[in-house]
């Protein structure tokens, strides 16, 4: 059975309106395309994908803020949502995501959740360090989220020690300046920042999984590492079902 891999990025109350979440998400999509070809093209999400195949869309600011102005994408009294799909069907490549962005964060976060193929064509051509890193920098560049995570599932379960929400590390994990310095980590373990923005910490050049001890391992020693210096509180204090 193959492991599902995604990426996640959680942010705190950060009221904004419907155009500058649409500047945002026009960023996150141009970056994203830059990391892989599968990125190029979306489609809104449907009830069925023979359905969402009818509705591409060209992921403009203009795109986003005619989306926000739908009852449909709009949470209330503040916020906005969306979910996309590449248009891959046979899941071999490509994948879909789900943003929430703009809200007070008084329930829930804001947050952006992307999944990866499952599929071993598309694992292999797109769960590579090159591809998640790249990733993991859109996520930081648009989205400027107080952590940011690319793992597979299982280290998901592992490592979040039952939180719904986190904080924890992944395969690559992503963290604000605003939450800290990041210490000297162990081999082979790199750190890099992401513009003035934050950290992002890759583990290793090669895939984490679950079903290698060696690499539990190595992630428990970061994460503590990290939670001796105060990088992986809370992003809002009550937690979220939305994981």
């Amino acid at each position: 059975m193959s492991e599902s891999y995604r990426a996640g990025a959680y942010w705190g109350c950060r009221p904004e309106s419907a155009d500058e979440c649409a500047r945002r998400a026009e960023t996150f999509f141009r970056l994203l395309a830059e990391c892989h070809p599968s990125y190029a093209r979306w489609y809104e999400q449907a009830s069925s994908p023979k359905k969402a195949l009818q509705f591409p869309f060209e992921p403009t600011r203009e795109t986003f803020v005619r989306f926000f102005g739908q009852k449909k994408h709009q949470m209330g009294k503040d916020g906005y949502s969306f979910s996309a799909w590449t248009g891959h069907a046979a899941q071999d490549q490509g994948g879909m995501l789900m943003v929430w962005c703009g809200g007070d964060a008084a329930v829930a976060p804001n947050s952006l959740l992307l999944h990866f193929p499952q599929e071993a064509l598309g694992r292999e051509r797109m769960l590579t360090a090159s591809v998640l890193g790249g990733v993991m920098r859109a996520l930081a560049v648009a989205w400027e989220p107080d952590w940011a995570i690319a793992t597979a599932d299982g280290l998901w379960e592992q490592l979040s020690n039952g939180s719904r929400l986190g904080t924890f590390v992944g395969w690559m994990t992503y963290v604000s300046r605003q939450r800290g310095e990041v210490p000297a980590l162990p081999e082979p373990v790199r750190v890099e920042p992401v513009e003035d923005k934050g950290t992002l910490i890759l583990l290793s050049p090669e895939r984490l999984t679950p079903s290698n001890p060696e690499h539990v391992a190595l992630a428990r020693r970061v994460q503590q590492a990290l939670e001796e210096r105060g990088l992986l509180g809370m992003v809002i204090e009550r937690q979220s079902a939305r994981t």
